[in-house]
């Protein structure tokens, strides 16, 4: 193996690429037109245009890989995960091509890539099942007996992919139907697959999975278990190994099953066998996964072991040691998944430059991103921005050091869910180790992801950020740039400067006298102020006897403001601002960029609150565009296909009167 390809993307394609430049192995990558740019494509050792913008344009064409496999004369490819990680047609491909294909076989991967397959395999095998049946129909009768042979809750689960693309909770007969055409679109967007099946849902289980290897001798392993049950719209956003919770029974039996899981389809390579675990310590199988996972890096960290250097060397026909000679779990690490997303609305995703992206390097800590400082993210795809690690040799250090990181990085442009997840890892919960998968249903995201500085911290927020934007007028001053801004010999007037925070306007008035700086916000005089320091990026601030340092920065209309007591993006406003455009009554706006996929209604067409008007997709996810009110339609501005941006209208309601019939 000399030369491979990456038929992936992001932080996965650099994750690869540093182990291949550790074992003397030439990179290819493989790019979308918004990826032009992207640090994986820059830092490979050669790069192939794929064209396109969306998946299914680029990444999801097999013929475009292999043709840039051919061009580029690899002679192995990396499927990464995500994609067409889980396509036994890209392995069969690689085989017909006489590429190395870094995976399992194209029979195993078949096998697998099927859930509703992969749970017959696994009954005859002998692993613990959760009921469930395959989806044969969308019939109100097809429906109802499955809802009555299953019970609810329920869960639509997509046959192919993962992630938690083309998957609902059911907790109720009305919802099913529209939560089975909702997850048959979302499947088949993200995998080009929309078969469908539904399983029972466990409440308040733990998600626990078994990384497994096996190597073409028929040797299948276990390298230990990681936990993951903290997930938004099922897909994980905390992961750890070891999982603390299991007795040592439990845990001898999750892994035996998982062994045997692998053993039964002989299974070569990286793969990871899914369990759901209730409270009693039963476990029962949901699906393997025949890739390597998002949070392999827990793994390695307990392990010591490079799980992408292992599949290469089973890849390349090296043979596992047995179990016994395997490394147990050393220590704790979790993992953190930093999305570019909103937890306070619904998650909806996040797109723009990422201005600033700097993480602290600390002891025990690694970054595995795909952004770096000026990166577009863009609406085609996942908007996972990179993952933080921690390994110390407790689970609460470990967990103290991870939210200790995130509270310290400086994250610019992009709104994301670094406060939802410095929150869940300092929550008495997650200390205590209770979690399970309805934690973030017990805790709402709207209030776990609210920004870590409160009203008062962006108060002085505001103020570093006036101060700093005066210095760094006056260092730009072509005349007395050492005096401050505003200096009166006789004090006449206040400087003014204006914010929009999240807390809502805030207003700084601040003097430069001979009796020292004075601050007034909102029309409050800040007592107990002193100030030590003051430049264009960063002030020296004392507030009731506690200094402390802000670093203040301005990028795309925005300051941003970063310290000890939290980050603040504030929008400086203009003294005297121009009109906006009115926007009409009752009008509904897409809350991200995103593509319609699906209109519901017409003009003229009567609405109840809540029903689903159009459906808006970014970034692999659906969202709903509801109506808030009753109300009869007047305008309808989208069409399905429509590219839209944030805050575009798509649709006019006039709400019904109070009585009216």
């Amino acid at each position: 193996m000399r030369k491979l390809l990456i038929a992936n993307r992001g932080e996965i394609a650099r994750r690869i690429q540093r182990t291949c430049r550790e074992m003397g192995i030439a990179t290819v990558a493989v790019f979308s037109e918004p990826d032009r740019d992207a640090p994986f494509v820059r830092e490979a050792d050669e790069a192939v245009a794929l064209g396109g913008a969306t998946a299914a344009e680029s990444y999801l064409r097999i013929d475009a890989l292999m043709e840039a496999a051919r061009r580029s004369g690899a002679d192995a490819l990396h499927p990464g995960y995500g994609f067409l990680a889980e396509n036994a047609e890209l392995a069969r491909h690689c085989a017909e091509a006489g590429l190395v294909f870094v995976g399992p076989t194209p029979d195993a991967i078949a096998a697998m890539g099927s859930k509703i397959e992969a749970k017959r395999r696994m009954a005859r095998a002998g692993v613990p099942l959760l009921p469930s049946r395959e989806l044969e129909g969308e019939g109100s009768r097809a429906l109802a007996r499955s809802l009555e042979e299953i019970g609810l809750p329920l869960l639509v689960k997509a046959s192919a992919g993962g992630g938690g693309k083309g998957m609902r909770v059911v907790r109720t007969r009305d919802a099913l139907a529209e939560s089975v055409a909702a997850a048959r679109r979302e499947a088949a967007s993200a995998f080009g697959d929309d078969t469908l099946y539904l399983e029972r849902y466990l409440e308040r289980a733990r998600h626990v999975e078994v990384q497994i290897f096996g190597d073409a001798a028929g040797r299948v392993v276990h390298l230990g278990e990681r936990e993951c049950s903290i997930q938004r719209r099922h897909q994980k956003i905390v992961e750890e190994a070891p999982c603390l919770a299991l007795e040592a029974a439990t845990r001898e039996g999750l892994c035996k099953a998982a062994v045997a899981a692998g053993e039964a389809i002989g299974y070569r390579g990286a793969g990871t066998v899914e369990f759901m675990v209730t409270a009693e310590g039963e476990f029962f199988f949901l699906e393997v996964n025949t890739r390597l996972q998002v949070e392999h890096p827990v793994t390695e960290l307990v392990t010591g072991l490079d799980l992408v250097r292992l599949q290469i060397e089973v890849a390349r026909g090296g043979g596992l040691p047995p179990q016994a000679e395997l490394p147990g779990p050393r220590g704790h690490a979790i993992e953190a998944r930093l999305y570019a997303e909103d937890p306070e609305r619904g998650f909806v995703p996040a797109t723009g430059r990422l201005h600033r992206f700097e993480v602290p390097a600390l002891a025990g800590l690694r970054l595995d991103a795909g952004v770096e400082s000026g990166s577009e993210v863009s609406v085609h795809y996942d908007p996972l921005l990179a993952k933080l690690i921690a390994w110390a040799p407790t689970r609460v250090e470990a967990a103290g050091r991870l939210a200790a990181a995130l509270e310290r990085a400086r994250l610019h442009g992009v709104r994301t869910n670094r406060a939802l997840l410095v929150r869940i890892l300092r929550h008495p919960e997650f200390l205590a180790g209770r979690t399970d998968t309805a934690f973030l249903e017990r805790h709402p995201p709207e209030t776990l992801g609210a920004p870590l500085a409160d009203a008062a911290a962006e108060r002085a927020h505001a103020v570093a950020a006036a101060l700093a934007r005066q210095a760094g007028r006056r260092a730009r001053a072509r005349v007395l740039a050492a005096v401050p801004s505003g200096w009166r010999n006789v004090p006449s007037q206040d400087q003014q400067e204006a914010f929009e925070g999240a807390s809502g306007r805030l207003e700084v008035a601040y003097r430069f006298g001979r009796e020292g700086l004075r601050v007034r916000v909102g029309g409050e005089t800040v007592a107990g102020l002193r100030l030590h320091a003051c430049a264009e990026g960063a002030v020296d601030l004392e507030l009731d006897g506690v200094r402390r340092r802000f670093l203040v920065s301005e990028a795309g209309g925005r300051v941003y403001v970063d310290g000890p007591l939290g980050d603040s993006e504030l929008r400086p406003l203009e003294r005297f601002p121009e009109p906006e455009a009115e926007v009409a009554a009752g009008s509904l706006m897409a809350p991200m960029p995103g593509v319609v996929r699906d209109v519901r209604v017409a003009v003229g067409q009567r609405v109840e609150a809540g029903d689903v008007l159009l459906v808006l997709e970014a970034m692999k996810m659906e969202q709903s565009i509801r109506a808030p009110a009753a109300g009869r339609v007047t305008e309808v501005r989208a069409r399905t296909g429509d590219q839209v941006e944030a805050g575009v209208v798509l649709a006019v309601i006039e709400e019904a009167e109070a009585g009216a019939a």
